[in-house]
């Protein structure tokens, strides 16, 4: 199968798009925006993250349009890669899935099976609802997580450590398979499940890692108020092969985009079954209990009249994203106790915090 639609290319959705477009596919992305879909069908379009550009220019069969009719008549299988925003209650919203799906009912039923394969993240569950309505279209729906982080998605998507596959059949489950193995370059594991398994997976693997970040965080402070080196002692934690050094330092606690509504969402669910996640919520809290520690330490080591430079506020340096950075958090913290804070950040990045903060800081632009 060499012809693969994309419905969704924004920054996720194009990487996505460019990478498959390299491996030789023939792929048509979907986008309301017209505009944007211009500019990318012109290659007038630049992206700060790595490898966008270049990929872009180099593709000889990549094509966005706004017609979703011509993404399903283009393609038997299409990879849905639209945003999942947080409610106020926790929960993903599914409002663009849901009306992705409207609009597939206004075009003919397909004659033929199609697969449509959900990659944004979702409710567990939310797959199986509609999974009965989706067959009456004729399409088989399959739930297909990607793991990438801001700064890093194509080569992420490339070489990804695991490949999730939620199927609803042997059948699309081998689609899948078969188009990760021919566009991935490092033989990631290939871990094939039902669809709800895999939306517990997809959330519970990012549960994990909060859980990890908050703990080391916890111990760190412990280690600090005694008087020794956090990283000395998670450290030497982390050298037991059981728990390993990786998301074990000792820093800012967990933020951005993913990790912290996909705590919240875990526990959500987990409570809508009759399950109490306790480690989530406890993880939330600490999470929040070791920003105050960091604020409080510095403020009551560091000298008023001191001028305080962040190259950084960004929930990590490579991304553009200020949602729920920690970064930003202890900055906003220690500037409310009277300590000047500096920030020397990218152009957009200011605009952003001049839009929230006005001048309650100090900007540098690099």
């Amino acid at each position: 199968m060499k012809n693969i639609s994309v419905i969704g290319v924004g920054k996720l959705g194009l990487c996505f798009s460019l990478t498959l477009e390299k491996a030789g596919y023939n792929i048509v992305g979907v986008d309301v925006n017209r505009k944007y879909v211009e500019s990318l069908n012109n290659k007038t379009f630049t992206s700060s993250e790595p490898s966008v550009d270049k990929y872009l220019q180099e593709s000889e069969n990549f094509t966005a349009t706004t017609s979703l009719k011509s993404a399903v008549d283009h393609s038997d299988i299409l990879f849905v890669i639209v945003a999942t925003p947080s409610l106020k209650n926790g929960r993903y919203d599914h409002k663009q899935v849901d009306s992705l799906i409207n609009s597939l009912e206004m075009l003919k039923t397909s004659s033929t099976r199609k697969h449509f394969v959900v990659c944004c993240t979702t409710m567990p569950g939310f797959c199986d609802s509609i999974k009965e309505k989706m067959l009456d279209l004729n399409y088989e729906v399959s739930y297909n997580p990607e793991f990438i982080a801001q700064g890093t998605i194509i080569k992420n998507q490339a070489q990804p450590d695991m490949v999730l596959i939620g199927e609803s059949s042997i059948e699309g489950g081998d689609i899948l398979e078969e188009i990760y193995t021919s566009h991935t370059t490092n033989m990631p594991r290939i871990c094939r499940m039902t669809p709800t398994e895999a939306e517990i997976t997809k959330i519970a693997l990012n549960c994990f890692l909060t859980t990890k970040i908050a703990y080391a965080n916890m111990v760190g402070d412990i280690v600090k108020s005694s008087g020794g080196d956090p990283n000395v002692v998670l450290n030497a934690v982390g050298q037991d092969t059981r728990i390993g050094n990786k998301y074990l330092g000792y820093g800012f606690g967990y933020g951005g985009p993913c990790f912290p509504r996909d705590n919240r969402a875990l526990a959500i669910y987990a409570k809508d079954i009759g399950i109490e996640a306790l480690i989530s919520l406890a993880s939330d809290e600490s999470n929040s209990k070791h920003l105050d520690y960091q604020i409080k330490e510095y403020v009551e080591n560091s000298d008023q009249n001191t001028e305080v430079v962040f190259d950084y506020v960004t929930y990590k340096p490579e991304s553009t994203l200020l949602v729920e950075s920690q970064q930003l958090a202890f900055a906003a913290g220690i500037a409310k106790e009277g300590i000047r804070v500096r920030i020397r950040e990218r152009a957009e990045v200011i605009e952003q915090l001049k839009e929230k903060y006005g001048n309650f800081f100090e900007y540098e632009e690099r």
